[in-house]
């Protein structure tokens, strides 16, 4: 058994993706109204003196890096070594927050209400 917690924080960027077939929308400088979804997991035995998975306060340090580093910016400025496409957006946050929040299960990105990546390692 284990517990899941989730919590939702929100940032506009734009971003356009090379490689793309000529005339391909993705192709060309546009943005979105992101959605990140961080979840975090526990085992039943993993849970805090308080039983939290984590305390929800903690993910402060993530909506302050998400607003000062990457809302409104240009994604393919942050993420240099890769197309800045949902999916591989998805892995950057994953890999750039996990050694902070061990417990960090997924990250799920939403680019628009009905589309979204996850990554899940």
């Amino acid at each position: 058994m284990s517990f899941t917690i989730s919590k939702e924080f929100h940032f506009s960027a734009s971003h356009r993706l090379d490689g793309l077939e000529a005339g391909h929308p993705c192709g060309r400088l546009h943005g979105h109204n992101y959605v990140v979804q961080l979840e975090l997991s526990s085992a039943d035995d993993g849970l805090d003196k308080n039983g939290f998975v984590r305390d929800y306060g903690d993910l402060s340090s993530f909506r302050n890096w998400l607003d000062e580093e990457v809302d409104h910016r240009h994604l393919n400025d942050l993420v240099t070594d890769q197309n800045p496409s949902a999916e591989n957006l998805a892995r950057w946050i994953y890999e750039r927050w996990s050694p902070q929040f061990p417990e960090l299960s997924s990250v799920r990105l939403s680019e628009t209400p009905k589309t979204s990546a996850e990554y899940r390692p």
